[in-house]
């Protein structure tokens, strides 16, 4: 089987590095592709913003399933473009992915739905956006609507930080048309859970529960990113709670999008805040979660080729992913300045004393070759995954790597997992 991975981050390195385990992959692909996946596939340079470039690829190549990584080309219909060319691709249509590229859409689906969620409002207008935090005079979340990398997301302590980031967003353009209309919902307390499913238009299958750790500091402070650490699985979501969620969220999301004919394939990703009163669902995303990916597919013990034909078959009910008992965390190396400005071109060492690290992989996200150097090419630069018998035992083993890599501006975070590890040592 050929097959090809959209994407050059570190989630696409994961889908390639658990692709080539695959008995039924013969020649892989990836489009751009980065450093390290280069290492494992061939690397084309195609943009991922012209879907019918990318089908072309793969009638010229004779490709037999494609991996959408990333949203951006999910969302400008990729997969639909790839269907209507009978081309295999894993991943849902245009109209489906809106769920991650709207947050507005995705917001009042849920309302619509009963699907729990903090409550909130939604604003074209930045001066009746602005009135509205003054009167609310609480802690606020603002919220995008569109795509922003991971980036468009501002918690806010009080009506004076949700006024700055109203202006941010919908004045300055921080994100571009992204900002044009936003969601300014309750800011919820508890922790916070990612749960993924394979979802095949009618069934769902669920992923080990994971928790990213999204803000850049220590101690979970300073500005979001897209991600600076991951761990799985999570205690705080037992089997009850992944049930819950199943029949709760997804199995009503399902039911409503093959009502309007609009079956989803693919992975949703569901961002969950466990309050005192119950799961809140905080976002959707329609493709794995990075560094999510790269923490939870090391544990997955089936092929994942045979996960994504039976998906696309419409015959998950036939097939129950198998899951390791180890535990997996990973740690993002990212450069100085991160999430805001940073520089690039930042020679790389110790890559390969890393790797020898027992149970651990290091998956490219932001890097590139010059000059037969691996260098920085991006903010979030590298993923240090380590698996283990416990989550101690994963970060032990994870840190050590890390202690062996090193660039200028090297940055992260010492204390992924730490609410886990705290509840293992108690």
């Amino acid at each position: 089987m050929r097959v090809l991975v959209l994407g050059g981050g570190g989630r696409e390195h994961a889908l390639v590095w658990k692709l080539r385990q695959s008995p039924r992959v013969t020649d892989l692909f990836a489009c751009p592709g980065n450093a390290g996946i280069a290492q494992m596939a061939e690397t084309v340079q195609l943009s991922l913003d012209d879907p019918n470039a990318l089908a072309q690829f793969a009638i010229e190549n004779r490709i037999d399933l494609t991996f959408a990584g990333p949203e951006a080309p999910l969302v400008a219909g990729v997969g639909d473009m790839f269907g209507a060319r009978l081309l295999h691709l894993f991943g849902p249509g245009k109209a489906q992915a809106r769920l991650e590229g709207s947050k507005v859409y995705a917001k009042k689906l849920m309302r619509e739905l009963g699907i729990p969620t903090a409550e909130f409002e939604v604003f074209a207008d930045a001066t009746k956006a602005i009135e509205y935090a003054r009167a609310a005079n609480r802690p606020l979340v603002v919220k995008a609507d569109g795509l922003a990398a991971g980036k468009g997301v501002i918690v806010c302590d009080g009506p004076a930080e949700a006024e700055d980031a109203i202006r941010q967003i919908m004045v300055d353009q921080a994100f571009g048309a992204a900002g044009k209309e936003i969601v300014i919902e309750e800011r919820l307390e508890g922790e916070e859970a990612t749960l993924m499913f394979f979802l095949d238009g009618r069934t769902s299958a669920p992923m080990l529960p994971s928790q990213d750790h999204k803000r850049r500091d220590e101690g979970d402070a300073g500005p979001n990113t897209g991600g600076m650490g991951c761990y799985a699985p999570v205690p705080a979501v037992p089997e009850a709670l992944v049930a819950e969620v199943q029949q709760g969220v997804v199995a009503p999301i399902l039911e409503a999008l093959d009502l309007r004919g609009i079956p989803y394939k693919g992975v949703l990703y569901v961002g969950l805040m466990l309050t005192r009163e119950g799961y809140r669902v905080l976002e959707f995303n329609v493709r794995f979660g990075d560094p999510e990916a790269q923490t939870v597919l090391p544990l997955l013990e089936s092929d994942l080729v045979d996960v994504a034909t039976t998906v696309i078959d419409g015959g998950l009910y036939r097939l129950k992913p198998r899951w390791s008992s180890q535990k997996a965390l990973t740690v993002v190396l990212a450069s100085g300045g991160y999430p805001g400005s940073y520089e690039t071109g930042k020679v790389i060492e110790g890559l390969e004393d890393a790797a020898k690290v027992p149970g651990v992989v290091v998956f490219h996200a932001g890097t590139a070759e010059r000059d037969g150097q691996i260098v920085t090419a991006g903010g979030r630069v590298l993923n240090v995954t380590a698996v283990g018998e416990t989550h101690a035992e994963a970060a032990k083993r994870a840190y050590e790597a890390v202690s062996k890599i090193h660039f200028e501006g090297m940055y992260y975070r010492r204390d992924i997992g730490w609410r886990v590890i705290s509840k293992e040592q108690a």
